[in-house]
């Protein structure tokens, strides 16, 4: 997506000053956040892809499970 980056200077008028002015308008592209993550794909081999922080924290994929989960000792 292309945006505007907007540049000000001055005080606020409510700091006592006369107010901020934009004094330049760039245009810009906001860039998804990609990640190089590990992932266990449905037939159950391991692969290294880019992701976005979004489908990471959503749960779109399943994670490589580096360390098996810690089990007790069974009793006897």
């Amino acid at each position: 997506m292309m945006g505007n980056s907007v540049e000000t200077r001055g005080k606020a008028k409510y700091l006592g000053g006369v107010g901020t002015k934009v004094t330049g308008i760039t245009r810009r592209k906001f860039k998804p956040n990609l990640q190089k993550v590990r992932v266990t794909t449905p037939e159950g081999e391991n692969k290294t892809v880019r992701l976005c922080t979004q489908c990471l924290r959503s749960g779109a994929v399943t994670r490589v499970v580096r360390r098996r989960p810690f089990d007790l000792p069974e009793e006897k």
